[in-house]
């Protein structure tokens, strides 16, 4: 089903799982295309090459629906559902692409970098740098905040590092070492603001239950996990001195 789906092209990360259900055809954008029942909108949409901006969403881990950033308007359907939670159905319309689509995204795009390293962002190259060049927004209109700016980097693991200054708390890499993995050696520790990627009960990484598979460095989108190796002479936030 892998093979069938990507069609040999496995540059495309299709935000959520393949499906193995009869035949369903519905339009994104004006464009037919057709997918397995049980696939999600957000799927159809990169089969259909009108792939949304996502951020908690990828194809290796089951729908999770918190980033807020792949939201949709569907024919006959009140609100901006998310698409990569929303299941598809015959004859469905949905538009990606919308004054209103871009006005909701850029809102949380700017909530998100309110607390993201504002030198980290030009020349980037994670998938929320991607998501800022399709949304546009590069910065946020809110002034210096209560923030995680300031939080200590986790260089304990010899192969890996935790930057929480530029997590977003999407759960990825928590849900990579549960569903790919099976360690579930990370958790999110708190709750709102507070809330915070955690390896087993707040220890350093090379303390935890970290097994070094690195699921969650390859789940991660905003290189808040990344390997230690891309950077030589060590790790530094851009605008360290």
């Amino acid at each position: 089903m892998w093979s069938e789906l990507r069609a040999l092209r496995d540059e495309i990360d299709y935000g959520t799982p393949p499906r193995d259900g009869a035949p369903v055809t519905l339009t994104i954008d004006g464009v037919a295309v057709t997918v397995p029942a049980g696939s999600s909108v957000m799927l159809a949409a990169a089969e259909a090459r009108r792939a949304v901006p996502k951020l908690c969403a990828t194809d290796m881990l089951e729908a999770f629906g918190s980033c807020r950033v792949c939201l949709v308007e569907i024919e006959g359907r009140r609100g901006y559902p998310a698409s990569c939670t929303t299941p598809v159905e015959p004859g469905m319309a949905v538009r990606t692409r919308s004054d209103r689509l871009q006005a909701l995204r850029a809102g949380v795009m700017e909530l998100y970098l309110s607390d993201f390293p504002a030198a980290d962002i030009p020349g980037g190259w994670s998938e929320l740098h991607e998501v800022i060049q399709a949304t546009g927004v590069a910065q946020h209109p809110y002034g210096r905040g209560e923030n995680h700016l300031d939080a200590p980097v986790d260089e304990s693991n010899p192969y890996f590092l935790f930057d929480p200054a530029k997590c977003i708390v999407c759960s990825r890499c928590v849900r990579a070492c549960e569903e790919v993995q099976g360690t579930f050696a990370l958790t999110i520790e708190g709750r709102g603001f507070a809330s915070k990627v955690a390896a087993s009960q707040g220890q350093p990484f090379l303390d935890s239950e970290c097994v070094s598979c690195g699921a969650c460095v390859q789940a991660c989108p905003t290189q808040s996990l990344v390997e230690k190796s891309l950077f030589v002479g060590g790790y530094r936030r851009a605008d360290s001195p």
